[in-house]
């Protein structure tokens, strides 16, 4: 018996075994909070580079970005709805570094030497190169704007619990985007366009803005009941 144990420790088959190297993961979330922050941050990216032009509408004067940027503010009540305030700042803040390194990263190829044949150099720095100032205002606008609008949203349901989102949600977004208008359209355009003209583009932002969110809130209701039906981690906090 002994022998025969003895043979089978000496097998070659047992030599040909290998044991697989020890690996790690990571985990990732199962819920739909890094859909919606990707999504924000795309949004707001589009509506900085689509900024940059300026649509006149019969006298009513706005910026292209007022095409997307509203439906950045949807999403950010859809991550402080669902999510809460301390995820809403972290999604704030990624917002804020990706846009933040898209003109960084625009302003470096923009200024690179052009190469052979390429013949769109003025339009590429007209439209990628973002004036300092523009990005700037921007950024600042943005990060006020959209702590407030989270802030006001969370503090409401936290009064009120879950019933009359509506109000909650068009409060924050009236709070949030009255202080970004203000402040983006104060430092990119005040001593470059007349008093009228400043007073006319900031209300004018203004009102469409809060009209878009107010148009779509239908949308956003489907979309955060959607996502608090499917969030595995939705529930009261204790």
């Amino acid at each position: 018996m002994s022998t025969k144990l003895s043979s089978m420790k000496s097998s070659p088959l047992k030599k040909n075994i290998k044991i697989a190297p020890e690996v790690s993961y990571a985990r990732t979330s199962r819920g739909y909070f890094d859909i919606c922050v990707i999504f924000f941050a795309v949004f707001l990216i589009v509506a900085n580079i689509s900024a940059t032009k300026l649509i006149d509408i019969h006298g009513f004067i706005f910026d292209g970005g007022a095409v997307t940027f509203p439906l950045t503010y949807i999403l950010g009540d859809v991550i402080s709805e669902v999510y809460g305030f301390k995820a809403a700042k972290r999604a704030i803040w990624l917002g804020f570094i990706t846009c933040a390194l898209g003109a960084v990263v625009f302003r470096i190829v923009g200024e690179l030497p052009v190469g052979p044949g390429y013949q769109d150099q003025e339009a590429f720095m007209t439209v990628l190169g973002f004036v300092p100032r523009i990005i700037i205002a921007s950024l600042i606008a943005y990060l006020v704007g959209e702590f407030l609008n989270s802030y006001v949203l969370v503090k409401i349901k936290d009064r009120f619990g879950e019933q009359r989102m509506w109000v909650r949600l068009i409060a924050s977004t009236v709070v949030g985007e009255f202080f970004d208008s203000i402040i983006f359209c104060t430092i990119a355009f005040a001593g470059i366009v007349t008093l009228a003209e400043l007073a006319n583009y900031t209300i004018v932002g203004f009102l469409y803005k809060v009209g878009v969110e107010i148009v779509f809130l239908p949308l956003t209701y489907l979309v955060i009941n959607y996502v608090k039906r499917h969030e595995p981690t939705y529930a009261p906090v204790a």
